[in-house]
């Protein structure tokens, strides 16, 4: 471990805790405000496939874009909790379909692994340069990677927004960031 790794590790985990208190006081049903930003921002062509996230207590639910997706002919599918160090599979998923409670509180449905073209990611913090902050965890980080040629939107309440997330080598730049109140550009 490298000198600067403790300092990152320290700030990351300062701006999680940071990050918590802050969406504390939205409401997560501001997903359905997010999810119009979402529809009318362009970055959604008909036929992609589109990975969603079913919300954790306290997120922005981003269910309402779900629907709408759905709605629109999207096939949907949803993260798959693998092993720590291992990157999330994304399995078919469709309104009413079945779900599996999963670690850390998560639920995927039943479906069959799938490829996303599009990832709607949860994060904690962001930047308006595309960095986020998760969990800790760092499955999106390994996932993203893996993908051939991922868009991805981070969701997220707009209190979630910081001037400069701590960032190391191996944190992933996301595209756009979706909030109840627009959808900001990264700078991918």
């Amino acid at each position: 471990m490298t000198g600067a790794e403790p300092a990152l590790a320290k700030a990351k985990a300062e701006m999680r805790a940071w990050a918590l208190k802050a969406r504390a006081g939205c409401d997560p049903a501001w997903g359905a405000r997010l999810a119009g930003h979402v529809l009318n921002c362009g970055r959604l062509r008909p036929g992609q496939i589109v990975a969603g996230f079913w919300p954790l207590p306290g997120e922005i639910d981003i269910r309402p874009l779900l629907l709408a997706l759905a709605g629109r002919g999207h096939t949907l599918c949803l993260p798959a909790t693998p092993p720590r160090g291992q990157p999330l599979t994304f399995r078919r998923w469709q309104p009413g379909d079945r779900l599996i409670p999963e670690p850390f509180g998560t639920a995927r449905p039943e479906g069959e692994i799938i490829t996303p073209d599009v990832l709607l990611v949860p994060l904690l913090a962001f930047d308006r340069n595309g960095h986020r902050l998760g969990y800790g965890g760092g499955f999106y980080d390994r996932t993203l990677p893996t993908l051939p040629g991922p868009q991805t939107i981070g969701c997220a309440f707009a209190a979630q927004e910081v001037a400069s997330v701590p960032v190391g080598a191996g944190d992933w730049v996301i595209d756009a960031i979706a909030t109840e109140e627009r959808v900001v550009n990264g700078s991918k």
